[in-house]
């Protein structure tokens, strides 16, 4: 049966001025976009005072565990996604070495989560799709390949060099795991273990990928006090590589860096008319999220989640890593220097006897259980084996605001999607549409449309999806552009968005009237 969104406001996406029309659709394709009266045999969808735009791209996404185990994905769904990215951060499902399984596991956890119900059985990314394709996704999943785990299959979780052997294995993975349909190659140099890698072991990966017109996505090395460095070193594999290079999350942290601002802005835009394709997203609030045992030192994780457990269980060690932490070490970006401690809050842990401290900053942690407050939070990560997630306080609004008007910028959540999570995870979107559209005015209801669609999906060459043209997947977000909002807060995250009141994936309805109506509609996409 076809269906009709009768008299829209349509914002299509590619930036141009929104006009009235309606829109049929025919199976999962759309079929025509104008004005007509011959509905009869179709349903009809009355858009009467709202805005009929594609389905929103998360660029930044960490339903990888999620999608295999509660694949409808609720809180991406219901404020308008229909497609996400996931493999970030270098850090991700597959390819997973079976003799890793246990080790990965527990360092994956605090990003994604864990559980017992899948297989983990995810030796490469082809084994991981086909999963995620056999659990019926809530909506369209798209995956980067990702470094960290390329390493680990190589050469396993320690720190040190590549030999030309395991380079070359690295480069046959990468080549194997972009023919499976990635769309590019991910790190996370914060975490373990592509912060062991070197620059020129990037630049020789980011060239195979770059073979198959990937995508470089990188959480740089540090997005606090060596920012510019870190912009320098990626800047570098991009124009060796020559590959297209997307920053993740965007931004500066720390409020004594403020100053380092203006130069960050000025090596992008250098880069940029220096013939480097460059990109990146951000989510729109001033506090990140990752995981807690980020804030240990590098050494700590060398070797990975089970040699930095032994680790904590010493306590000279532990006086080792708070002498770290309180002097600093450089290249390193230390959450505790830039946040505060009463800037980090606990948002998830695995077990039942911790769930007490889910909202809790590391002052409080200390308070609660009456000890030092690194000592409080070593024995958490301890007792919840590395596997608890954080909410840090790391820059300013007007920061904020700055990036999201850059032409290069597109929206995201990275949202992690566990215990108390951030409020992103449930309203990135619509906060955009609501505080930074309509509220601020800090830019038109197109831009910032075409930010969370077209923008994304030339910028990752998803074909056929961002935009409302005929001939293109029916992927549509309809909404009140006066009502919608972000709700959650950092006390209450959990809360859908108002405002969102259709969403259609691969033209069947997912939500109607604002409620999810059970169809899991989405699709592994490939490349």
């Amino acid at each position: 049966m076809k269906k009709v969104i009768k008299n829209g406001f349509v914002v299509d996406g590619g930036g141009k001025t929104g006009y009235k029309a309606d829109v049929m659709i025919c199976d999962d394709k759309i079929e025509k976009i104008g004005t007509f009266a011959d509905a009869a045999d179709a349903e009809v969808i009355d858009a009467s005072g709202l805005v009929v735009a594609p389905g929103f791209i998360d660029t930044h996404s960490h339903s990888d565990l999620q999608v295999l185990v509660n694949p409808e994905i609720l809180p991406k769904v219901m404020q308008g996604i229909t497609t996400e990215i996931l493999g970030q951060d270098g850090v991700s499902m597959a390819p997973l070495p079976k003799e890793y399984v246990g080790t990965w596991r527990k360092n994956l956890s605090g990003l994604n989560g864990d559980s017992d119900k899948i297989s983990w059985d995810y030796p490469t990314v082809e084994k991981y799709l086909e999963a995620v394709s056999a659990a019926k996704p809530g909506l369209n999943e798209c995956y980067l390949v990702p470094h960290g785990n390329v390493r680990m299959e190589a050469m396993g979780l320690d720190n040190r060099l590549p030999t030309a052997d395991e380079l070359e294995y690295m480069r046959r993975i990468i080549r194997r795991d972009m023919e499976a349909g990635a769309f590019g190659l991910s790190s996370g140099l914060i975490y373990l273990p592509c912060l062991y890698s070197k620059t020129d072991e990037l630049a020789e990966l980011c060239k195979e990928a770059a073979k198959f017109d990937g995508v470089f996505v990188v959480h740089q090395r540090s997005e606090a006090d060596a920012i510019l460095e870190s912009m320098q070193e990626i800047i570098d594999i991009g124009q060796g590589a020559g590959i297209r290079t997307h920053w993740s999350h965007f931004k500066l942290c720390g409020k004594n860096n403020a100053d380092k601002f203006e130069r960050q802005i000025a090596m992008f835009e250098k880069a940029r008319d220096n013939g480097l394709r460059v990109s990146f997203d951000q989510y729109p609030y001033v506090a990140g999220s990752t995981m807690l045992g980020i804030i240990l030192p590098p050494w700590v994780h060398d070797g990975g989640t089970d040699k930095l457990l032994k680790r904590l269980e010493d306590p000279q060690l532990r006086l080792k890593i708070i002498e770290d932490i309180k002097k600093g070490i450089p290249g390193w970006d230390n959450f505790i220097n830039f946040a505060g401690l009463d800037g980090i809050f606990v948002t998830s842990v695995k077990s039942e006897k911790n769930q007490h401290v889910l909202g809790m900053n590391l002052i409080q942690l200390g308070e609660s259980r009456k000890c030092d407050p690194l000592q409080a939070t070593f024995d958490l990560l301890y007792e919840e084996e590395n596997a608890v997630g954080m909410v840090d306080f790391y820059g300013l609004e007007e920061h904020v605001i700055y990036f999201i008007k850059m032409e290069e910028q597109n929206v995201c959540t990275d949202g992690l999607l566990g215990g108390k999570p951030h409020p992103r995870v449930y309203g990135a979107f619509p906060r955009v549409l609501g505080k930074y559209c309509r509220e601020e005015k800090a830019l038109p209801l197109e831009a910032a449309v075409r930010k969370m669609t077209g923008k994304p999906a030339d910028v990752f060459q998803i074909k056929q999806r961002g935009l409302l043209k005929e001939g293109y997947f029916a992927d549509i977000c309809i909404f009140n552009a006066d009502t919608v909002i972000d709700k959650g807060d950092y006390t209450n995250p959990a809360q859908y968005p108002e405002g969102i009141e259709h969403v259609f994936i691969n033209g069947e309805a997912v939500v109607k009237k604002g409620k999810h109506t059970g169809a899991r509609a989405g699709r592994v996409l490939r490349k």
